[in-house]
């Protein structure tokens, strides 16, 4: 099985605007973990960077089919996978 850098997860606050992934995981250990989980980023769901603000929080991301703006502290705890 041939592993790639891009099927190695990643932090979702690594990521820049346009790029698109999918949820492989959370530190479950955050405050934030539950209400992350209700509003639709679970594992398994794709997500994409839609904006970056100029100094780099909040974030834009596009997930379950609506827009959420998300501290960059808060998408250190959600891991994800790049899309090929």
């Amino acid at each position: 099985m041939k592993k790639d850098a891009e099927q190695l997860p990643l932090r979702l606050s690594q990521l820049r605007a346009g790029t698109k992934a999918t949820i492989h995981a959370h530190n479950e250990d955050s405050d934030f973990f539950i209400t992350l989980m209700e509003m639709g980023c679970i594992p398994g769901e794709p997500v994409s960077i839609e904006m970056v603000a100029p100094m780099g929080d909040p974030l834009a991301i596009r997930i379950a089919g609506y827009y959420l703006s998300i501290r960059k502290r808060d998408a250190e705890n959600i891991w994800v996978v790049l899309h090929p």
